[in-house]
């Protein structure tokens, strides 16, 4: 997998840097001609993660990047924090679950909106979740 276009690394530190997240993923996502549908589903995804990292890790980072591969452009984003970790990865993806008061659709919503979807996580250790959304 390749690289193509200029990366960027924005910080999470409050809702602010959030909608920055959203506009950053929009920015992207029409520069490599994802259609209507798929910029509305990387952009949802990316700020559900991006309020994640903020709610539940305490901040972090969101590093958007294009990418190539067989041909295919997209982008991958990767958001990272050093929050608590979650303890129970295959539960945490199952709709309905939450630690905090929203609808418990985040993590699993996140991945059924991205074409690839890879989380790592660990209590103490933070979380790195990586979605990537391809042109079709």
């Amino acid at each position: 997998m390749s690289t193509l276009g200029k990366n960027s690394v924005v910080q999470i530190r409050n809702s602010d840097d959030v909608v920055r997240v959203r506009q950053e993923v929009r920015s992207g996502a029409v520069q490599i001609g994802l259609s209507l549908v798929d910029q509305t589903k990387i952009i949802t995804a990316a700020s559900e993660l991006a309020r994640n990292a903020l709610d539940y890790g305490g901040g972090g980072t969101a590093n958007i990047a294009f990418v190539e591969r067989g041909g295919r452009r997209g982008m991958t984003i990767t958001f990272e924090d050093n929050g608590p970790g979650i303890p129970d990865l295959e539960r945490a993806l199952k709709d309905g679950y939450t630690t905090g008061g929203g609808l418990g659709l985040g993590l699993g919503g996140a991945k059924r909106l991205s074409n690839e979807f890879e989380i790592q996580s660990a209590p103490g250790k933070g979380t790195r979740v990586m979605i990537t959304r391809w042109k079709s």
